[in-house]
């Protein structure tokens, strides 16, 4: 059975990609900084008749708890198939280049762009066991400076300084990263799930978690011939889902 590791995934976007992976057939690890809750969405996924899957106590802010993590995950599976980095934070207001904070900055870039190369860096080792590993970094069209550029982009007006760019900070990550690993079985993209209606924006969101998870995971399970390296939104390109970075 092929092995996954969801981060930020004991709700919202994250649970339902849980979901949908065990669905398909995947053991997944649902990371969640808060232990507990996690459990409680175990438990959720259990109700329904899904078993395979546990939680695990994971930060992707923290070092240590990364560090933990990967431990507690080399001592059960021999390889990790497949790195969903999902966990991150929009940053609070004000979001405007002239009123954000420094501060508002790092706190956002810990949890959009650090995390991401810290798990990633963290889980590699396993990931390199497998011989189809795939790594998705869930991303937003939001992070994508050419579509921002656009007047004609229809979130256009919805400027903001710091969620915006750790997004396209993350993107350019994913860009060389997929490029270092591009003469391997690696395949590694960036997906934006849609304005998808969750706690993270306040529940203003139009799109189905659903929706959201299946977008994500289509890109976690592609084969050996699929895409490396690109930048989608599905919601934004309906055709071939690839966007401009």
């Amino acid at each position: 059975m092929k092995s996954a590791l969801v981060t930020g995934a004991n709700k919202s976007i994250g649970l339902e990609v849980a979901r949908q992976l065990t669905q398909k057939g995947i053991y997944v690890f649902l990371g969640s900084r808060n232990l507990e809750k996690g459990k409680e969405a175990v438990n959720k996924l259990k109700t329904e008749g899904i078993n395979n899957v546990e939680a695990i106590q994971l930060d992707v802010t923290n070092d240590e708890s990364v560090k933990e993590a990967r431990a507690v995950l080399g001592k059960k599976v021999k390889s990790l198939d497949i790195l969903i980095n999902n966990a991150g934070i929009y940053g609070g207001y004000p979001q405007s280049a002239l009123d954000a904070t420094v501060n508002q900055f790092k706190t956002t870039y810990d949890a959009n762009v650090y995390s991401v190369v810290r798990v990633t860096q963290s889980f590699i080792d396993l990931l390199k066991k497998s011989t189809e590993p795939r790594i998705v970094n869930v991303s937003s069209s939001q992070g994508s400076i050419t579509l921002h550029s656009d007047p004609s982009y229809k979130y256009y007006n919805y400027k903001g300084a710091v969620y915006l760019s750790s997004k396209s900070a993350m993107n350019m990550y994913t860009v060389v990263l997929a490029y270092e690993l591009k003469n391997t079985d690696f395949k590694v993209n960036a997906v934006c799930p849609g304005f998808t209606k969750t706690d993270f924006n306040g529940h203003r969101g139009t799109g189905a978690v659903e929706d959201a998870g299946k977008r994500i995971v289509k890109y976690a399970l592609i084969d050996k011939d699929g895409p490396t390296g690109k930048f989608f939104s599905e919601e934004n390109n309906p055709i071939t889902g690839e966007i401009p970075w």
